[in-house]
């Protein structure tokens, strides 16, 4: 009777730990493709991409690789879009060479982006273009006065969770 009991027992733990198994199965992420293939291996998170940004001045470059959540993607091509970053900041990333998009709908997917990290100073008529491409109102973009730092990123290889 012991014996049967411990059987059961074992019996038991082996198909729970199996169905274990499938479950993580299920939890992976897949992604699609744009630009060159990338690994999202290694990539950094938001927090530790942020403390790269405040280390560089501008003028540096970074080849990196990072994960992030989508804000915004350009409502016309899909040729550019905005990453979250740690309080509130983004960084703006457009892709190498014009050489690929992404979808338009996009919005608060996952995504890793690897490529290259810096420092730029957008320009009034730059930020005001944006904005449009944006389909942010006209009251939005007379609002733009001033240029901003921006936190950006040029991108060979994007992967965007499915």
């Amino acid at each position: 009777m012991i014996k049967n009991i411990a059987l059961a027992i074992a019996i038991t733990t082996f198909f729970l730990s199996c169905e274990k198994k499938k479950d993580v199965a299920h939890d992976e992420v897949t992604f699609a493709k744009f630009g060159d293939s990338i690994s999202a291996e290694n990539a950094l998170s938001t927090s530790e991409m942020m403390s790269k940004y405040t280390s560089l001045k501008e003028g540096d470059t970074l080849d990196i690789a990072f994960t992030s959540t989508i804000n915004e993607v350009c409502k016309k091509k899909g040729c550019w879009m905005t990453l979250a970053l740690p309080e509130d900041n983004e960084a703006f990333v457009k892709f190498k060479d014009y050489g690929f998009f992404v979808p338009m709908n996009a919005q608060k997917k996952e995504v890793v982006v690897q490529g290259k990290a810096f420092i730029s100073i957008e320009s009034v008529d730059e930020l005001k273009h944006y904005a449009k491409d944006a389909g942010k109102s006209q009251a939005a973009i007379d609002s733009i006065i001033a240029p901003k730092t921006t936190y950006s990123f040029v991108a060979n290889g994007v992967l965007i969770a499915k």
